[in-house]
């Protein structure tokens, strides 16, 4: 995804959480800091700096519980190193406020600069723990890069493939064959469930241009919670994924659409048809008709896959055991071992009204336990220092074991971050191709 400073002219790509820049960054903040904190008055030091401190500790721990108690945006709740880069950033401005009144409108200047700086460190140094934005053009990207028409006319003929055979035994690529492939946006609606989702991304490899056309698998790829289906698309580096893969098999890559299971970046849907909303519906019968009448695409449950990251790992599991007849193989990376509101208990009460049998129906666990699934094929990733999920990610390993499924457990250098879900997409692509087809 980024390259040293030297291997690139332009500022866009240069590396924001490896390299020189996020060192710079990190020394210019907390210098900016420590001048922010120290001065000459005796004033200072008996009354504002107890007073900026104070009031900083304060700010930050309203803003945990606001977040993690009353808000509760996030099932695990803030992460114990974003909490402490906010609060960092919150004792910059505060510094910074107290600092300003007696000072000449210069010295107010340099205290405003001071507190930018260590608030651009704070981000900084959370936007490295979670790889989000690797570079400038990644953070730009929704002002940056535009999506093309969806191709979804269809072909006159298609390619067909004999028993015994894999789509890339007969493929024949043709002359002026695209080089790249193409991601465009789209409107799913929920015809059945009723689910308004956002807007998904849907790429199609060079293949799919070609006449006669190869029926392609599709891979259904979800984002986390918070999060978007952009995610996969800009801090994913989901095209140069694909179309380095296809540029690999003659310009044959699975048809990847990035749905959502949310329906909003700070919603949490649990991925089931409850109260909440009727999500796995969503992603079982109304993602799959609309790519049936709008694609020319193969399929079968074996020429379908699901996989996602964080919440959307934890959703491809579902799927795979509440919909095997739609999805024969998936990819769960950092996901879960319970759809969870942040608590066994909400989430029965506010899915199902305190109903716990109508939670264990579509809880993976609890499927796993009662059914088996000789004919499903998954991959659990995750990273190898994600102390949280790691332990989630192996128990659902050995459950799956025990329900007949084939399935690969991998770990990856990282915690819960984007440096772990690109690797593990990347990775798997030949797996997920020949588990749908695709390729021997």
């Amino acid at each position: 995804m980024t390259r040293p400073l030297a291997a690139t002219w332009n500022p866009l790509d240069w590396p924001l959480t490896h390299g020189v820049i996020p060192w710079v960054v990190l020394v210019a903040g907390w210098a900016a800091l420590l001048l922010l904190a120290l001065s000459r008055d005796p004033r200072w030091w008996t009354r504002r700096l107890p007073l900026a401190v104070l009031l900083a500790a304060a700010l930050t721990v309203a803003l945990q519980l606001i977040v993690d108690d009353w808000w509760h945006p996030f099932a695990e709740g803030l992460p114990h190193p974003v909490t402490f880069w906010i609060g960092v950033a919150i004792l910059g401005l505060c510094l910074a406020g107290f600092r300003m009144p007696p000072l000449p409108w210069r010295g107010r200047a340099l205290a405003v600069v001071g507190a930018a700086l260590v608030v651009l460190m704070a981000s900084s140094q959370i936007n490295r723990e979670f790889d989000q934005y690797p570079t400038l053009r990644v953070l730009f990207a929704p002002w940056l890069t535009e999506t093309e028409v969806l191709s979804t006319g269809p072909a006159t003929s298609t390619l067909t493939v004999p028993p015994g055979k894999v789509l890339a035994d007969v493929w024949h690529p043709p002359a002026g064959l695209p080089a790249k492939g193409t991601i465009s946006t789209t409107t799913i609606p929920g015809t059945r469930s009723g689910f308004d989702a956002r807007d998904a991304y849907v790429y199609l490899p060079p293949a799919y241009q070609a006449n006669p056309r190869p029926l392609l698998p599709v891979l259904v790829l979800l984002p986390g919670q918070p999060g978007a289906p952009a995610d996969w698309v800009n801090s994913g580096g989901l095209q140069d994924l694909m179309d380095g893969f296809a540029a690999e098999h003659q310009g044959l890559a699975p048809i990847v659409v990035v749905s959502d299971g949310t329906g909003g970046p700070f919603t949490n849907t649990l991925c089931m048809d409850s109260r909440i909303a009727k999500v796995q519906t969503y992603l079982a019968q109304d993602v799959p008709d609309w790519v049936h009448t709008h694609l020319q695409t193969a399929t079968g449950r074996r020429s379908w896959a699901i996989g996602g990251l964080s919440f959307g790992g934890t959703c491809a599991l579902q799927l795979a055991v509440n919909a095997p007849q739609v999805y024969g193989s998936f990819l769960d990376i950092s996901g879960q071992d319970e759809p969870t509101l942040g608590s066994h208990g909400k989430s029965v009460n506010e899915a199902f009204g305190g109903d716990e049998a109508a939670f264990d129906a579509v809880d993976p666990l609890h499927v796993m336990a009662r059914q088996q699934f000789p004919d499903t094929s998954g991959v659990f990733a995750v990273g190898s220092g994600d102390g949280e999920f790691r332990p989630q990610q192996e128990k659902m390993y050995a459950a799956a074991q025990k329900a007949g499924m084939k399935v690969l457990y991998q770990t990856y250098p990282g915690g819960h971050s984007w440096t772990v879900f690109r690797a593990a997409l990347q990775q798997n692509l030949p797996w997920l191709a020949q588990q749908t087809g695709l390729i021997r």
